[in-house]
């Protein structure tokens, strides 16, 4: 079938994006769902650092591709071998299929699938598969999803369903912001009453990180950031104090949540962690990014340095946990979204992300 998606045609273009265009929306051709496959209807579609790490170079992948990751949608085609999602559920997209079998997926999500891992470097789906063509050439998947799309075949480990009183724009930050952000407040931070917990970053990961941290009870949140605005909006959002990383003072937080990707926040995040605290790193920095940090403080100090890649979650495990804490009005996932744009202005997009303006850009496809 043809479909019209947002192809990244070259990595590091000059800023800004709006007038380098490295993204070309794009009439394409999508193949038919294979056995485990399914066909799905793209309604909305976040845009994420991880999306603009490919763009920038941070994250070199083979072009040409089809970028978008944190997306949802409506199946409209399945596998023969797909026989527990029907035509017309609405699922959530996770950027980091599990094969189930590796030894790394049987560890709770500590480790990220080897195999997933591979396909997502090769720009193929689970099975190394590739649906997408244009003019008789190969374009890739990103990260097993390519949501920047009107639709997309994807494998079916690579989606959670969700029920239909779950809107689109919250399902589809399920699958990333929330996914890596709450996953590693839950999974790898897991805050215990009395204690406070620091998020350093308050972009979409940043503040569904601070939004899951608020849903526990009698914990204190603080967030940091460079940006007043995202201080002032976390503020609104229920922070009980934001700061400047420059201004933290002495303070001290047993869980810290580093949402940035930068060795600059790393190296925040270790020196606001507490005697006994964990620090938690889900930013993915530049491959050759090094930080300087005294190993003495974690032995003295009794303190941990852990990297959770999508929040150390399982996504089949935890989506729905997502979803009793939105139904209950304990986790306000719309409150991530920062502003809603067209598939056409994914450049622009991409440069309101970079300057560091955005929380969540979603995608509208409906």
């Amino acid at each position: 079938m043809r479909i019209r998606g947002a192809v990244l045609e070259r990595i590091g273009a000059p800023r800004r994006y709006a007038e380098s265009q490295p993204l070309r929306v794009t009439d394409l051709d999508l193949a038919p769902p294979g056995d485990d496959e399914l066909l799905v209807r793209i309604e909305a579609a976040g845009l994420c650092h991880s999306d603009l790490s490919v763009v920038d170079g941070n994250r070199v992948r083979p072009v040409p591709m089809l970028l978008g990751h944190e997306a949802a949608g409506v199946v409209e085609a399945v596998g023969s071998a797909v026989g527990d999602i029907a035509v017309g559920q609405r699922v959530v997209m996770t950027f980091l299929p599990r094969c189930g079998d590796c030894r790394a997926c049987a560890t709770d999500g500590l480790a990220p699938c080897s195999a997933g891992s591979a396909a997502n470097a090769a720009g193929t789906l689970l099975d190394g598969d590739v649906r997408l063509s244009r003019d008789g050439t190969t374009v890739l998947h990103h990260l097993g999803v390519s949501a920047f799309a009107t639709h997309a075949v994807v494998d079916r480990r690579s989606v959670v369903p969700v029920d239909d009183d779950v809107p689109p724009v919250v399902a589809s930050l399920l699958g990333c912001a929330v996914l890596t952000g709450g996953g590693a407040v839950l999974n790898a931070g897991q805050p215990r009453p009395g204690q406070t917990v620091a998020i350093v970053g308050m972009g979409g990961v940043g503040m569904a990180a601070m939004i899951t941290a608020l849903a526990h009870d009698d914990v204190r949140v603080v967030a940091v950031d460079q940006v007043p605005e995202k201080l002032s909006r976390a503020i609104e959002l229920g922070a009980h104090a934001a700061y400047a990383p420059d201004d933290v003072g002495d303070l001290r937080a047993e869980v810290v949540i580093e949402a940035v990707g930068h060795p600059a926040a790393l190296e925040t995040a270790l020196a606001l962690t507490a005697p006994g605290g964990r620090t938690v790193t889900v930013g993915l920095p530049r491959p050759d990014a090094r930080i300087s940090v005294s190993p003495l403080s974690f032995v003295a100090e009794g303190r941990s340095l852990i990297g959770s890649y999508l929040g150390s979650s399982v996504p089949a495990r935890d989506i729905p946990r997502f979803v009793e804490m939105w139904r209950a009005g304990r986790l306000p996932v719309e409150s991530l979204v920062s502003s809603t744009i067209t598939l056409d202005q994914i450049n622009e997009g991409m440069d309101q992300l970079a300057d560091g303006q955005a929380v969540r850009q979603i995608i509208a496809f409906d």
